[in-house]
């Protein structure tokens, strides 16, 4: 397998652009060599929390006051 025809699977896969795709720079593992990428094992577990992500980029157009709850 090529290069273009890997990064045109993912692409198909994901539903990517194939520009991204080589951008983010995929690649073939050599499947005789166990230990191609030991960087994992010195970093702890990697996680995303999608819904702080979310909130990071849920920016109001407009300023509004805070809500203030009033007794009654």
């Amino acid at each position: 397998m090529t290069q273009s025809q890997l990064n045109q699977l993912v692409a198909d896969a994901t539903g990517e652009d194939l520009r991204e795709i080589r951008n983010r720079g995929f690649s073939l593992a050599d499947p005789l060599e166990v230990d191609f990428d030991p960087e994992p094992y010195d970093l702890p577990p990697q996680m995303i929390d999608w819904d702080e992500i979310d909130l990071q980029r849920n920016v109001a157009i407009v300023e509004q006051p805070p809500f203030r709850c009033h007794a009654a």
